[in-house]
């Protein structure tokens, strides 16, 4: 269940963001701040009578859990007297719990782990069953009281509902005046592969069905996995026992005795992939001693912790947007982004696509968007889950301005697209340039060094010493680099002028010479694997532009191509097209 009725929040918020918490508040005028909070804080309350009152989840537990936090936020930066905010409570959840629900603290890491670990002993690891938590009462072995977790000091009665939940022993053999359990009611799976299922909504399916007003069939398919037996006997192993002889024996099937965090990731990992009854989100390690019941708080349980399963999901705010220009003319949409530990990766930055999609995503500073890792790790957006009131476009280059012939040229609308093709013609598949990067290519654009893109070729080493502020040996690698690309066979060079040209028909290209390229018509190109008809006279068109022909004879004055090569690199090139493909 979300959780709730968290006073050290606040405090814990300014302790994690430490100094630097400026960073994370937003520049806002005080009525702005005003509007935007009250915004979200209204959108929060509709959600939380939607899930407690209503048993619905209009929006994903991590999207709810990631805005109550950006709110708290923003009122740590511009109402810090103003108590965090917390979910919205039923009001006939007034009845008073036997012994209180602690919640678990949770760990972010295995190190966090191993550090709680130590010194304890009688440790033992259970899945972390994803459902709602309740308290069972039993009054001489006569169940009296199913109450809902609420803020962990009331919650509701549930006891109606007791009768259509097979799972849920109504009576339980003991000679106890009191038994009081505390466990978490879930729906059940056949077979559940978290890692590849997910939670499949099951916690609201479980919400929805104890909240309605009616006997619903759903009952019949929950669950019960006890996880605390407050006042019960001193050890774990003689808990499990007795609950399996009640009927709860879910718990001691799950419960395993661990002595270190590498056991505990182990059993992590296998639940993570395996097959349960159950939907998870991570395991709970508990430390068979603890205090008597009447000592048991809120948010103060220190005998037991979760580690969460690494989310696939993850949100943040978006700082800016940058609109990026490729090597063929391409405007590209970029969200900088408030740094997120996304699996391994700490991601600042996302690309999303195409200029239309951004349109069409609606995203501008200030918007809270959630990401998930792609094939290869590579960040993708998923949804934009919260957008600010007040909306400030930023305005993207013009897109008509660019396309492959644009930009062979410096100035300061091309140097985006400039440094693209710089890039482009550096790679091992092209002239294979290596140990040259963006910043490099930058400062001898920004210098005046070079003037066109491929004015290198006549830099001498002290040019790029001045330029770059390399010492004189690595100015004259670089140099020496630049130098033997010359070598470099004709198709290359065809391929570094940024023609679009498919890399089948460049590797089937015949022709040795600029000349006879400019001399091909549609038909001629139309020979060429991968070229139809409409490719073939965009092809014309290139080798006609000013500005290419320009960069070619500039290319001719500087002997390329090398007439000692020609002719070479078709089995070189046809070595590299896999690689090239991948990239």
């Amino acid at each position: 269940m979300r959780s709730v009725g968290r006073p050290l929040f606040a405090a814990l918020l300014w302790i994690a963001a430490g100094p630097g918490l400026c960073a994370l508040c937003p520049v806002w005028p005080p009525m702005r701040a005003t509007e935007e909070m009250r915004r979200l804080q209204q959108q929060l309350q509709h959600w939380d009578d939607a899930y407690y009152r209503q048993g619905q989840s209009p929006v994903a537990d991590e999207d709810y859990d990631a805005l109550q936090q950006r709110l708290n936020q923003w009122q740590l930066c511009f109402s810090p007297q103003q108590p965090a905010y917390a979910p919205q409570l039923p009001i006939q959840g007034e009845h008073l719990h036997p012994v209180a629900h602690t919640g678990v603290k949770k760990l972010r890491s295995r190190l966090a782990l191993a550090y709680w670990m130590q010194d304890r002993h009688d440790l033992w690891v259970q899945p972390k069953v994803d459902g709602i938590a309740v308290s069972l009462v039993y009054r001489h072995g006569r169940l009296v009281s199913l109450l809902s977790r609420g803020d962990g000091l009331r919650g509701e009665e549930w006891l109606p509902k007791a009768a259509g939940i097979p799972a849920v022993p109504l009576h339980i053999d003991t000679d106890l005046e009191d038994v009081v359990l505390q466990g978490e009611l879930f729906l059940t799976m056949t077979d559940h592969h978290q890692a590849q299922a997910g939670g499949r909504n099951a916690r609201a399916q479980v919400a929805g069905a104890m909240m309605s007003q009616q006997q619903v069939p759903l009952l019949k398919s929950l669950g019960i996995f006890i996880w605390a037996w407050p006042d019960g006997p001193e050890t774990m192993a003689e808990r499990l026992e007795q609950l399996s002889r009640w009927g709860f024996g879910l718990a001691s099937q799950w419960s395993h005795r661990v002595n270190d965090e590498e056991e505990v990731a182990a059993w992590r990992e296998r639940w993570f992939h395996a097959g349960l009854p159950f939907v998870t989100d991570g395991v709970v390690v508990h430390q068979s001693q603890r205090p008597a019941g009447q000592r048991w708080l809120p948010d103060e349980g220190t005998w037991a912790v979760a580690w969460k399963y690494q989310p696939p999901e993850v949100s943040t705010e978006v700082l800016s947007i940058d609109f990026p220009v490729g090597r063929t003319g391409k405007i590209a949409a970029v969200l900088n982004l408030l740094p997120v530990q996304l699996d391994d990766k700490t991601v600042r930055r996302v690309n999303i696509g195409s200029l239309r999609r951004w349109q069409e995503s609606d995203i501008v500073a200030g918007d809270v968007v959630t990401l998930s890792l792609a094939g290869q790790g590579i960040p993708r957006l998923e949804r934009v889950i919260w957008r600010v009131a007040e909306r400030h476009y930023p305005q993207p280059p013009d897109a008509a301005r660019y396309t492959p012939m644009s930009c062979f040229t410096f100035s300061a609308a091309c140097q985006k697209q400039l440094l693209a093709k710089l890039r482009w013609l550096s790679q091992k598949t092209v002239l294979n340039i290596p140990g040259v990067e963006r910043g490099t290519w930058l400062r001898l654009l920004e210098s005046g060094s070079m003037t066109h893109l491929f004015g290198w070729l006549v830099l001498t080493p002290q040019q790029i010493a001045a330029a770059t502020g390399f010492s004189p040996e690595r100015a004259g690698q670089l140099w020496h680099r630049f130098n033997l690309t010359r070598q470099q066979p004709f198709r290359r060079w065809v391929a570094a002028s940024g023609v679009s040209l498919p890399r089948k028909a460049l590797n089937a290209l015949p022709d040795p010479h600029w000349e006879s390229l400019m001399q091909r018509d549609v038909m001629a190109w139309q020979t060429l694997p991968g070229v139809g008809a409409a490719l073939a006279k965009r092809l014309v068109e290139q080798f006609h532009d000013a500005r290419l022909q320009a960069l070619i004879t500039f290319l001719q004055q500087q002997g390329i191509p090398d007439t000692s090569v020609l002719g070479m690199g078709v089995v070189e090139n046809r070595q590299t097209e896999t690689e090239a493909q991948r990239q």
